[in-house]
């Protein structure tokens, strides 16, 4: 429920790259992949992924996970901004940059680093968080200095305490995208509704947890709901 509207996007751009590059196996790499909850999957689809996190416990999940799954991960330990030197230049189909931007030192030189290891026409999969959810959510929580806070920083952090050094806007990936290279295709939100409904009207609720998938699907591409969501996602093309 919680990334039906990211998978939607990638099935999307996984058929889009298989008619486009005729190869059923597309070469993916998962930058900050941790445990696989992306990857995994999309090796089961007979897909040849790489997972690169600087985490050596996420990476030995990793594996424990697809060794369960019956299908081989690719792990390299480092970090996103170091891309360049893990994967060879040119040689991904698309590339996943998920909850990656908040953390790196440099955005712009991580995005580079990816655009580096895409061949022309390959796709990179962005999902990061966004303030104006954060506020709402501080908000929500009674902490109302807090939310003020994310508002009016640049970075939509609300303080020290804020374990997510940064958010972006939908303007602010776009322009970052833009910046390195990439056609930007549309923004969705992630998660507008379901971390904001308690998890009472959901669980035990027969065909709660569907009806509120769709709702989030719904809400995905909406021109208000979109920019309150948890997360934004976008997709952008190596030109």
């Amino acid at each position: 429920m919680r990334t039906a509207v990211v998978w939607d996007a990638l099935r999307s751009v996984l058929a889009e790259r298989t008619a486009a590059t005729g190869r059923e196996a597309l070469d993916i790499v998962d930058a900050g992949g941790g445990t696989g909850g992306f990857a995994v999957p999309l090796a089961e689809l007979g897909h040849s992924v790489t997972v690169v996190d600087p985490s050596p416990d996420s990476l030995a999940a990793l594996e424990r996970r697809a060794k369960e799954k019956g299908v081989g991960v690719r792990s390299l330990q480092g970090d996103a901004d170091a891309l360049g030197e893990l994967i060879q230049r040119d040689s991904a189909d698309l590339v996943l940059c998920h909850s990656v931007l908040e953390y790196v030192e440099d955005p712009l030189s991580a995005l580079t680093a990816v655009a580096g290891v895409l061949r022309r026409g390959g796709a990179v999969s962005v999902l990061a968080a966004n303030p104006v959810a954060s506020a709402i959510h501080r908000a929500l929580a009674g902490q109302f200095d807090e939310a003020r806070a994310v508002l009016g920083d640049p970075r939509g952090s609300w303080g020290e305490r804020d374990p997510t050094p940064r958010r972006f806007t939908a303007g602010a990936l776009a322009e970052l995208l833009g910046a390195t290279g990439f056609a930007v295709g549309p923004v969705h939100g992630v998660r507008v509704f379901s971390d904001l409904v308690p998890s009472r009207l959901v669980d035990g609720e027969p065909g709660a947890a569907e009806s509120l998938a769709a709702l989030e699907q719904a809400a995905a591409a909406h021109p208000v709901l979109r920019d309150i969501a948890t997360q934004l996602h976008v997709l952008g093309h190596r030109a």
